[in-house]
């Protein structure tokens, strides 16, 4: 199965990243495209799913768009690895949570290659990593799936501004923290997002 590969240099705006992977889904949906990943940054952002609580935001000036993926409020910015997908699961398994476990494995696959073990919480959605005898976040997963069409993406903290989640309850989760990548390891994490790329299609084909 053909899976077009597209890789921003430059942060990009989420509106405008929004607008693009939705008129992939209704090309796919049309059956004019191929399945489709995209690797970028976004400029700084917070996005609220669809299952977000206002009690969440502990800062009311922060700059939030509402979106239709599923989860709850996370942030956006410089130093986070995106990766967004518009992948039709009737070409595969018509099984969400088995895509959803592919996601997972994706990412603990790809912190392997730096030698950072991961793992998924069957109780709370997203990749985690034990610190210092605490259990912090390291990946963020949101989707939406239209008509068997999966689309949106999860999102990577490499080297980003811990500071800005002090401005929510990311994820609606309280008792956990959020790290990053250079915080648990300082090494190169530049080819990061080829073997995300890799994985995720080895992942898709297999």
């Amino acid at each position: 199965m053909n899976i077009k590969i597209k890789k921003s240099r430059k942060p990009v705006k989420y509106n405008e990243a929004i607008v693009l992977l939705e008129k992939k889904l209704t090309k796919i949906n049309n059956g004019e495209d191929e399945d489709f990943i995209w690797i970028l940054e976004h400029e700084e952002i917070y996005t609220a799913g669809t299952s977000y609580n206002k009690k969440e935001i502990l800062n009311n000036n922060i700059n939030l768009i509402k979106t239709n993926r599923g989860g709850k409020i996370t942030y956006h910015g410089p130093g986070q690895i995106i990766c967004y997908f518009v992948i039709d699961l009737k070409k595969r398994n018509k099984d969400i949570r088995k895509f959803i476990t592919l996601i997972e494995k994706t990412i603990i696959e790809s912190l392997l290659e730096f030698k950072i073990h991961s793992f998924a919480d069957p109780k709370n959605i997203g990749i985690w990593i034990k610190d210092k005898k605490k259990i912090k976040k390291i990946a963020a997963i949101g989707i939406r799936v239209s008509k068997w069409i999966a689309y949106h993406g999860f999102a990577i903290n490499v080297k980003n501004d811990l500071d800005k989640y002090k401005n929510i309850i990311p994820c609606g989760i309280k008792d956990k923290d959020v790290t990053n990548l250079k915080e648990i390891k300082s090494q190169n994490y530049t080819k990061l997002k080829d073997i995300i790329i890799m994985n995720f299609i080895k992942n898709l084909e297999a």
